[in-house]
């Protein structure tokens, strides 16, 4: 698998191949794209609407869901890293991997692990998307293997044919 550099990933959204929108200058890093917090659910109560931050109670699990939808090909997947500027006020999270074929919004798992509340301003960007091309595109992609989750929109814990 290779990296995608600012340059490839710009050429890619710019010729269609790669699907984020809405798009961000300021979201665009080196070597990824900083997805935005769009709302995040604490306890299935969902929060951000109507707010312009949200404040995570100490020793929380809590969703995030991210302002862009992203779009995959077939021969790209995609790493989630947790920007280190959260991790530093005591977040964390697990990601997996976003898989070939993947369209919708990102639903991001994470956890106040700190003896306080953390803040979260809607819109601000959470965590960096590092796309890779895979060496030949995927036999069957991300939709017709499970497709769980394709086309989600908002925080979803549950796949919609659960």
């Amino acid at each position: 698998m290779t990296i995608l550099s600012d340059r490839d990933i710009v050429k890619a959204v710019d010729d269609g191949s790669l699907g984020v929108s809405p798009w961000n200058d300021k979201s665009l890093t080196p070597n990824g794209y900083d997805v935005r917090v769009a709302e995040i659910s604490i306890n299935g109560v969902i929060h951000g609407a109507d707010e312009e931050v949200v404040r995570i109670p100490p020793k929380t699990m809590f969703y995030v869901s991210t302002v862009e939808r992203v779009r995959f090909p077939d021969d790209m997947c995609g790493n989630l890293w947790l920007r280190t500027s959260w991790i530093r006020k005591g977040v964390i999270a697990a990601f997996g991997m976003v898989d070939a074929g993947f369209e919708g919004t990102l639903t991001l798992g994470s956890y106040n692990s700190s003896d306080s509340e953390v803040e979260i301003p809607i819109g601000e960007r959470y965590c960096q998307l590092v796309f890779h091309t895979m060496s030949s595109p995927s036999e069957k992609s991300y939709e017709k293997r499970s497709g769980h989750y394709q086309n989600q929109t908002g925080v979803t814990l549950r796949p919609k044919n659960a």
